[in-house]
C-alpha cells in the first residue's frame, strides 16, 4: 500500500459512555440521559480524511429520574415516540481541526427527521485508550420533538463522553 496510512478503529466502552442532555422545563431546568451508545469511530487527529464517526443509541433509554416524566417521553407521539423511532442515530460526514480540538459534521437522525449538525469536540488520546468529549445544541422542533412554544424551551443541549479503546 506504500505511503497510505488510515484512521484507527475505536472500540467504544458503552458501559461508561455518557449522553446527557438538558432543557428548560415549567419548573428548572430538566436533565436527562441516554445509555446503550453504539458507534463505529474511525479517528486519527493526522488522518482526518479518513476519520469517520458513525453512532447510533435507543430512544427508550431515556431517563430524566422521574419515572412519569420517563413513561411521556418514551411513549407520547408528541415526545419520543419510541415504538414508532427506536433509534437516534449520527453520521459525520466530514471531520475537520479546529482552534479547540475538531468537529465533526454530519447528519442527526431522531423521530425519523434528518438535520446537518456540527459536534465541536476534542480528543484525549492515551496509546490504546482515549476519551471523546462533546456538546452541541440544536432545537428540539426541528425534529418534531413536542409542541412549539409551551412550557418547555426549545434548545436542548446535549453534552458526550465516550470513552474508548483500540
Amino acid at each position: 500500500m506504500g505511503g497510505l496510512s488510515f484512521a484507527s478503529n475505536w472500540t467504544v466502552d458503552t458501559e461508561n459512555a455518557k449522553v446527557n442532555f438538558s432543557v428548560k422545563g415549567p419548573f428548572g431546568t430538566v436533565h436527562g440521559s441516554f445509555t446503550g451508545l453504539k458507534a463505529a469511530i474511525k479517528f486519527d487527529e493526522k488522518e482526518l480524511g479518513t476519520s469517520s464517526i458513525s453512532a447510533s443509541l435507543e430512544a427508550k433509554s431515556v431517563s430524566t429520574g422521574v419515572g412519569l416524566r420517563n413513561h411521556d417521553l418514551r411513549t407520547e407521539e408528541q415526545w419520543l415516540d419510541t415504538d414508532k423511532f427506536p433509534h437516534m442515530g449520527f453520521k459525520s460526514t466530514k471531520i475537520e481541526k479546529t482552534d479547540k480540538g475538531f468537529k465533526a459534521i454530519g447528519e442527526l437522525t431522531i423521530k425519523g427527521t434528518t438535520k446537518p449538525v456540527e459536534i465541536p469536540f476534542t480528543f484525549t488520546n492515551k496509546e490504546s485508550s482515549g476519551l471523546f468529549k462533546g456538546q452541541f445544541q440544536i432545537k428540539r422542533e426541528d425534529y418534531k420533538v413536542g409542541k412549539e412554544g409551551g412550557s418547555v424551551g426549545s434548545v436542548i443541549s446535549v453534552s458526550l463522553e465516550v470513552p474508548v479503546k483500540k
